[in-house]
Formats: structure tokens, sequence, C-alpha cells
């Protein structure tokens, strides 16, 4: 089960449904069988105080994603999305926001499915692969 929760912001994902079933099957054709994964939507200050105090890390970001499962037969996890670092990296890129959105929940998700960001290696891999769920998009 894909849901959506607000964390002190008033962000409505659009297509709502559409987006789940997006994700489901990119989750389960990537992965593993999609279990309970909550996306919660919030502002640079909640994400940065998460970051804080899970992480340790004193800085803003625009994604962080908790792997909640409990075995290795489906992935469950939350994943914050700082809405305001999504609105400005789509101002800086020149993307849509909807795009921009997208992009990030992919990436959330895409960690929960094994995929890390650290080196340069996993950057050119993880971009790959969120260009590749974009292109699946509908």
């Amino acid at each position: 089960m894909i849901r959506f929760f607000n964390e002190d912001t008033d962000y409505k994902l659009p297509q709502k449904q559409l987006t789940r079933q997006w994700l489901k099957r990119q989750a389960d054709a990537e992965c593993e069988t999609a279990g309970e994964l909550n996306y919660i939507f919030c502002s640079d200050e909640h994400l940065l105080q998460v970051n804080r105090d899970f992480l340790q890390h004193d800085y803003y970001t625009d994604v962080i994603t908790f792997d909640t499962s409990e075995t290795d037969a489906k992935i469950d996890g939350d994943i914050f999305i700082s809405v305001d670092r999504v609105l400005d990296n789509a101002t800086q890129l020149g993307t849509a926001p909807e795009q921009e959105m997208r992009r990030v929940m992919a990436h959330g998700l895409l960690h929960l499915c094994g995929y890390g960001d650290k080196t340069d290696e996993e950057v050119t891999t993880m971009r790959a692969k969120e260009n590749e769920w974009l292109s699946k998009w509908s």
C-alpha cells in the first residue's frame, strides 16, 4: 500500500492514484513487492530536523528514506520529501515541478530497492534508473 501524508505543508500531490500505480509497477519490476510505503511531504525545516535527529547531518536535502522492511519478501519504508527543495530544484533545473517531484519520489523508492548515491558510479546508476522510471510515467 502506498500512502501520502503531509507534515507542516499543504502540498497536494496531483494524480495520486496514477502516481501510486506508477510507483508500484516500477518497484515490483525493479526489486521486490511494494509493501507499506509512506511518502511524507514536508518543509525544508522539518526535513532538516529529521536529518539532524536521525542521521546527524546538518544540511538541507530533498529526500530522506527510512527502510522499515522486516523481511526480504517486500519493501516497506518511509520517504520524507521536502516540497521546498523539490520546487527550488525544479526552478534551478528548468523542469516542471511535477516532473521533479516524480524524480525525487522515484529516488527515494530506488534507495529501498538497494540503490545508493554515495559514489560517482552510484550517482550515475541512480540517475539512469530515475530517468528510466520517468520514461514509464503514466
